[in-house]
């Protein structure tokens, strides 16, 4: 993890950037210069002014769209701050979000055609408005960025046009998708990003340049491990209830002793069996609630380069992996014990979710008499405890994103498991945006095998990481398990699609009706999960889950639509309560 002082220099940096650029374009100039960030914050004389909310972290990068940066936080700062074309519902389905939009819906079939009408006081904190460059801006990066939230609809964009002064869009699509709606969440400030050093990469790494939501951020304290948020003068639409939020980083014992002294209103963290306890000691004073997240903590068994694009090698290895183990040490016994991820696209909190992990053998169960035949049908045999071909051990490398929890752990037990079968580990722990943005996009070399110390580059052949779920279920089938979109004319090695750098082109046909809607979820599903759990390339784990606890000095706090979180109606929340 980057210092606090490197932090604090990147976000100053930022900041004038955000001036320059301002200074540069047509847009109007920012409001009164906000405070710096990173300075000291004070508890203000009327605690009834604000609600202090006690997470695990507050540390960046803060880019919703971006798989490394997935967090409780990241998913809170978003909604407070970011503008949305739909947002869901009370049961998770995607609702118009009529503060920024005047209506969305599909024009034509031929081609897929959806035009979006955006309201006319709808703007940045800067001045700028939220127009059609903010849209095109997202797709074009969805489209050809790697490591991003479920790119697989906005790959289907062909155009974006504009019309009415930037504020309708016309966006044309090379094939029908049904699940349009889920496209253009959390908009981004594209006439102060686009041109910005380090470009998408660098997008929300340490704060936000520009606000389109209810708040907008006062002081960002990584020292003191506090986020304080207010309210956006330049918001155009119903003023939130509170004056400020502030979000402060705390471990399970010290948000419930802060529970309890009412020194903060709600707290919402991952917690595991010691964690659920201390919670519950509290009593009938505090409401608890499991909340699932979109994401899966999943092993990624890639097929790239190096000895796992073997499929027997692959599904060796895949047999000598205690998936119960791992679930056990990466869900601790806290909430996500009980949501198991036994299937490959929909998640355990998904109503139509069902198992369709084979009932017995590999992934199910170890299976070391099954790895035996299997990695010695492609060459290897064990002497000395160890399985080698050609006087090469056969080992690989394992990664995880830096210090992230649970994914540290479940990789420190997974290495034990492979070296005490018999496989070379070396563990790397990039931090995220470098293992997901680099490493895991890296192309395929075939007959590669470079790891560190031999000159070549890192080849990552197994990852612990989150993988995106939820929202509509068919773009996460492609996106996690969709093929590169063969573009005329392009030669050389082509970057993975997902990070799993699964691809099998005979299923993709199978992939894209579903995608397109030319066949429903559920057949799709039923043909293709049997194939893509023989493939032995992601093995998921469980749910994430976060435990939110609710005190008696706050109104309005429920634990919103599923895998969302209770940060969408912030609204309308107040100070009140027994105490």
């Amino acid at each position: 993890m980057r210092g606090t002082g490197a932090r604090t220099a990147g976000s100053v940096l930022a900041a004038v950037l955000v001036l320059v650029l301002a200074a540069c374009s047509n847009t109007p100039p920012p409001p009164t210069t906000p405070t710096p960030v990173a300075e000291s914050t004070t508890t203000p004389p009327d605690n009834t002014s604000q609600i202090v909310v006690g997470v695990d972290d507050v540390a960046g990068g803060y880019n919703p769209h971006a798989i490394a940066d997935s967090s409780t936080v990241t998913s809170a700062l978003a909604q407070l701050l970011l503008p949305s074309v739909f947002v869901p519902g009370e049961d998770g389905s995607p609702v118009l979000n009529e503060t920024v939009m005047r209506s969305a819906e599909v024009v034509r079939q031929e081609p897929f055609t959806v035009a979006y009408a955006i309201r006319p006081d709808a703007s940045w904190s800067d001045g700028a408005p939220i127009a059609v460059e903010d849209f095109d801006y997202l797709a074009q990066a969805m489209r050809t960025e790697p490591g991003v939230v479920a790119p697989a609809g906005y790959r289907l964009i062909s155009g974006i046009q504009p019309s009415e002064g930037g504020k309708r869009v016309e966006v044309t699509f090379s094939k029908p998708y049904p699940g349009w709606r889920t496209l253009f969440g959390d908009l981004l400030p594209a006439h102060l990003l686009k041109d910005a050093p380090g470009g998408w990469g660098g997008a929300l790494a340490d704060s936000f340049p520009a606000y389109g939501g209810p708040f907008a951020i006062k002081t960002l304290d990584l020292a003191r491990g506090e986020i304080v948020l207010e309210r956006n003068e330049r918001y155009w639409e119903k003023p939130a209830a509170i004056e400020r939020i502030v979000l402060r980083g705390s471990d399970q014992a010290n948000m419930v002793g802060a529970l309890r002294s009412g020194t903060v209103q709600f707290t919402i963290a991952r917690t595991d069996a010691t964690g659920l306890d201390l919670f519950g000691r509290l009593g009938p004073s505090v409401q608890l609630h499991t909340l699932a997240r979109p994401r899966l903590a999943s092993v990624l068994l890639r097929p790239i380069g190096g000895a796992l694009a073997d499929d027997q090698v692959r599904a060796g290895i895949a047999a000598l992996i205690d998936r119960d183990r791992l679930i056990e040490e990466g869900a601790a016994g806290g909430p996500s014990a009980t949501l198991r991820a036994d299937a490959l696209v929909l998640p355990p909190s998904d109503p139509e979710y069902s198992a369709t992990i084979p009932a017995s053998g590999p992934p199910a169960a170890p299976a070391p008499e099954r790895a035996r035949e299997l990695l010695t049908a492609a060459g290897y045999t064990k002497e000395a405890g160890t399985w080698s071909r050609d006087g090469k051990a056969l080992s690989v490398v394992l990664a995880a994103p830096g210090d992230q929890e649970p994914y540290a752990r479940i990789a420190k037990e997974l290495q034990r498991q492979l070296v005490a079968a018999g496989v070379g580990v070396r563990t790397v722990t990039p931090q995220p945006r470098e293992l997901f943005a680099n490493l895991l996009a890296m192309p395929a070399t075939p007959g590669a095998d470079e790891r560190p110390g031999t000159g070549g580059s890192v080849g990552v052949d197994i990852a612990v990481v989150p993988l995106p779920t939820g929202g509509d279920a068919a773009s996460t089938l492609a996106s996690t398990f969709g093929c590169p979109v063969e573009r005329e004319g392009q030669s050389g090695p082509v970057a993975p699609a997902n990070p799993a750098a699964f691809c099998v082109r005979g299923l993709q046909p199978s992939i894209d009706a579903v995608l397109t809607g030319a066949r429903p979820l559920a057949d799709g599903l039923a043909e293709l999960e049997p194939e893509l759990w023989r493939q032995s390339v992601v093995l998921p784990l469980f749910q994430l889950a976060d435990t939110l606890a609710i005190g008696q000095g706050v109104l309005g706090v429920t634990p919103g639509p599923p895998l969302v979180g209770p940060f969408g109606s912030a609204v309308d929340w107040t100070r009140g309560g027994a105490r």
